[in-house]
């Protein structure tokens, strides 16, 4: 029996699980279909309900892999997916969502989310937002590898603060939005999603965490989502194709992180003591 994998409260009041399902580089391989979809599918089974896409990965060949692995399942998931910054026009947004939503095989897009700054201004991205929110083809929108200044300045944009969520590269060995965009989310009840949870797999090799993880009889890639669900408001999206990695993705919810152990997760992944810029992958 697995722990309640927690929970993180959006704007909306909608719960949704604190640890998801990614997508990046799912449908770049036809005959590695099937394999994502069921490795999709035993997610939700496990109860990683939240499942993120984007309409970069994979030129739209990762939404067609969700929308085929969510065909019988589509109110069970929190969907999240992605708008290119350069289709970020009103009525770019617009067009591109409809596209997302086809790919998808849906009706709807739980929490839609602009990829990254583009030449557009933020005034019309958020008005296509709120109009795709208001016909029901969104549920809440938000913007993925935004920094403290361009979230300032989304927030001074009408409608701007209802931003329900921010995407970002966050790990133990990439921690500098801890020193003021984790906290600056936090005060204002903005989700943030952390991909890249596990650095590409980088840190299930790091020597001093395979030695804190064996002490809970865990991998180290356990260790190192176990570590972002321990934060406030954080949602860990690891990807994986391969069905023994997410039965071992969905084992980092029981894993209770003491505090002599996060003393030496610091100790080896320094947190920041000044501001870092946001580094993206």
């Amino acid at each position: 029996m697995h722990d309640e994998i927690p929970t993180v409260t959006l704007p909306s009041g909608i719960a949704v699980p604190a640890l998801g399902l990614g997508t990046w580089k799912m449908g770049e391989i036809k005959n590695r279909a099937n394999e994502e979809i069921d490795s999709l599918r035993l997610g939700i089974d496990l109860g990683m309900t939240l499942v993120d896409t984007a309409e970069m990965y994979g030129d739209g060949g990762a939404e067609r892999v969700v929308g085929k692995a969510l065909e019988d399942r589509r109110d069970e998931v929190f969907l999240v997916s992605k708008l290119y910054p350069w289709n970020a026009s009103r009525a770019g947004t617009i067009a591109a969502c409809e596209s997302s939503l086809a790919r998808l095989d849906t009706d709807r897009i739980d929490l839609y989310l602009l990829h990254w700054r583009g030449e557009y201004p933020l005034t019309e991205t958020v008005a296509a937002f709120e109009t795709l929110r208001s016909q029901g083809k969104i549920g809440a929108w938000g913007v993925s590898n935004f920094d403290v200044p361009d979230m300032e300045e989304l927030f001074a944009v009408e409608g701007g603060s209802n931003c329900a969520a921010n995407q970002v590269l966050y790990n133990l060995a990439r921690r500098g939005i801890e020193h003021d965009l984790l906290p600056w989310c936090q005060t204002r009840g903005v989700a943030v999603m952390a991909y890249s949870p596990i650095e590409q797999g980088l840190l299930a090799h790091n020597p001093e965490l395979i030695r804190i993880a064996k002490a809970y009889q865990a991998t180290p890639a356990q260790l190192a989502v176990a570590f972002l669900l321990e934060r406030e408001g954080v949602i860990a999206i690891p990807k994986s194709a391969s069905l023994k990695r997410v039965r071992e993705n969905r084992g980092a919810a029981d894993i209770e992180i003491s505090e002599e152990d996060m003393d030496a997760l610091d100790l080896a992944f320094s947190p920041p003591t000044q501001k870092v810029p946001l580094e993206m992958i």
